[in-house]
């Protein structure tokens, strides 16, 4: 599958991967930004968000980023990814550190790590909400949880619809998905898959070896803020910085801050 995506600018390559709440929408602030400091920006959608549809079986996010790169000649980019963007990006830089010319994780997820008791709450009260078709409740349950006072009302309605949107594209996938005729030789369940993201084996964050900045938000779930502030100690030069007034999405909640965080970090660790 090719997902859909956004290339634009001229100069290294930065290429940006979106939270599990939103799709490459989300980028909007930084994505003019990049561009006009002088950098050529990718910004893509994961399988089920915005413009690239959901499919059956089992699929890798890393894997379909790698093969995005490998179709537009891209061999080394900067990787700015949030939360789940974030732990794909962490995928990507630990199986091919050749790639990856630096990282910018905001309150990124870790490949590997189990959810603790907080995010196993929130997963199950997401679950319920959308187990009894209460759709709207699930969405607003996800604005709460993730955008944090310094969000405005223009912020929340944008990652409102992004939600909403990758919820009606994955439910849609899946329905379809279990009404489908069982193919030949598959009775009996024998080559039955689920749809959703593989679950790869752990990857060795070690072997990254590009400057890492590691951003948590101060009143995020302490799973994220537990990841970010541990990321030092498994990948080589790795820095983490915490944003007291952020919860877990700081480039929505005040992007004309974390924007020059970004660029910062960037005009200092890769070579125009």
């Amino acid at each position: 599958m090719t997902i859909s995506f956004d290339r634009t600018g001229q100069g290294p390559t930065v290429v940006l991967l979106h939270s599990g709440v939103c799709d490459r929408r989300m980028w909007d602030f930084q994505w003019q930004s990049l561009t006009d400091t002088g950098y050529e920006v990718v910004r893509c959608d994961f399988r089920g968000f915005g413009e690239t549809p959901a499919e059956a079986g089992p699929y890798s996010d890393a894997d379909d980023v790698l093969a995005l790169l490998d179709t537009l000649g891209i061999r080394r980019a900067a990787l700015i990814g949030s939360s789940y963007g974030g732990k794909v990006a962490l995928e990507v830089a630990a199986r091919r550190p050749e790639l990856a010319a630096a990282l910018v994780l905001l309150c990124a997820g870790q490949p590997g790590r189990p959810p603790g008791p907080q995010l196993r709450a929130f997963g199950r009260q997401e679950d319920a909400l959308i187990e009894a078709g209460d759709l709207e409740a699930a969405v607003e349950l996800n604005v709460s949880t993730w955008l944090g006072p310094e969000a405005d009302d223009e912020t929340r309605e944008a990652v409102r619809k992004m939600q909403r949107h990758a919820f009606d594209v994955q439910l849609a996938a899946e329905k379809e998905f279990a009404d489908a005729e069982p193919a030949e030789g598959a009775a009996d369940g024998a080559g039955e898959a689920e749809a959703g993201p593989a679950q790869p084996p752990e990857p060795d964050l070690s072997r990254i070896d590009a400057p890492c900045l590691a951003v948590s938000g101060a009143h995020d779930v302490e799973d994220f803020r537990q990841i970010a502030a541990g990321l030092p100690a498994l990948i080589p030069g790795a820095r983490h910085v915490e944003l007291p007034w952020a919860q877990h999405l700081p480039s929505l909640e005040r992007p004309a801050e974390v924007t020059p965080l970004i660029t910062g970090f960037l005009a200092e660790h890769v070579t125009r």
